[in-house]
C-alpha cells in the first residue's frame, strides 16, 4: 500500500476510533511542538480498563495476545493523534514508534508483539506509515498492561 486509506475509508475509520484516555496521572496526552507531535504511553485500554494485562511470552500471554495488545493501544494512540489534529488526515509522516511489552526475562520476540501496532499504521497510513522502531522489554508496565506505546508524528499546518 502506497497511499493513506482514500477519504471515505479514513472518515469511517476514524469514527471507530475509542474516546481519547484520561491521563493516569500528571501529563497531557500529545505535545506538539513545530510540526511533530510527541504522544505520551497509550495502553490497551477500552472503556477505562486495561484490557491486556501480564507478561508477554508466559503461558497466559502468547505473542499473539501482545499483538492484540499492540493493536488496542495503537487505536488508543490515533484516538490521540484525531482528538489533537481534528483529523488523521494531517498526519504527513509517522516518524517513529517506541513500543514497550511487559514480558518475562527469557522472552526475545519483542519486534513481533510490536507488529500489532506498526500494522495498523501500515494499513491506515500506507507509506506514511512506515516508520523508525523500538521494541523494549520491560519488567512490569502501569497497571500491568501487556504493552504501551509512544510515537513520534509529522503533521501538516
Amino acid at each position: 500500500m502506497s497511499t493513506m486509506m482514500d477519504t471515505d475509508k479514513l472518515e469511517a475509520f476514524e469514527k471507530e476510533l475509542p474516546p481519547v484516555v484520561t491521563p493516569l496521572a500528571s501529563y497531557v496526552t500529545a505535545v506538539q511542538t513545530g510540526n511533530l507531535i510527541y504522544t505520551s504511553g497509550v495502553l490497551p485500554i477500552e472503556e477505562g480498563k486495561v484490557i491486556y494485562t501480564g507478561a508477554v511470552g508466559s503461558f497466559v500471554v502468547p505473542v499473539s495476545v501482545g499483538q492484540e495488545a499492540a493493536r488496542l493501544a495503537c487505536m488508543n494512540l490515533l484516538s490521540v493523534l484525531k482528538d489533537k489534529l481534528g483529523t488523521l488526515k494531517r498526519v504527513e509522516q509517522i516518524v517513529k514508534l517506541t513500543g514497550y511489552v511487559n514480558s518475562v526475562s527469557y522472552f526475545t520476540e519483542h519486534p513481533a508483539v510490536i507488529n500489532g501496532a506498526s500494522d495498523l499504521l501500515l494499513e491506515v497510513f500506507g507509506d506514511r506509515g512506515r516508520h523508525a522502531r523500538a521494541a523494549i522489554g520491560v519488567a512490569s508496565l502501569p497497571r500491568d498492561a501487556s504493552v504501551e506505546l509512544e510515537v513520534i508524528v509529522q503533521v501538516s499546518p
